[in-house]
């Protein structure tokens, strides 16, 4: 390998925003970040609407209650 071509290998402070800091190895010094392992849905079992950019508010509007709907049709 060439000398010189890469990036310090240094250590890394991962934060996120619910408090949890994982320490480990980066190029980059502090990482800030919106969804880690303790406070993701998929590892806690608990619903959390992640909404970026309004996408969960239009499909709310462009759809509605589809439950409600649903009871509707089949009356």
């Amino acid at each position: 390998m060439k000398k010189g071509i890469h990036p310090d290998y240094k250590k890394t402070r991962i934060t996120c925003i619910c408090g949890n800091v994982i320490e480990t190895y980066s190029t980059q010094e502090d990482i800030h970040i919106e969804i880690c392992s303790s406070c993701h849905p998929f590892f806690t079992g608990k619903q959390k609407l992640v909404d970026t950019a309004g996408r969960v508010e239009r499909f709310q509007r462009k759809y509605g209650d589809y439950r409600k709907k649903r009871a509707q049709d089949k009356k």
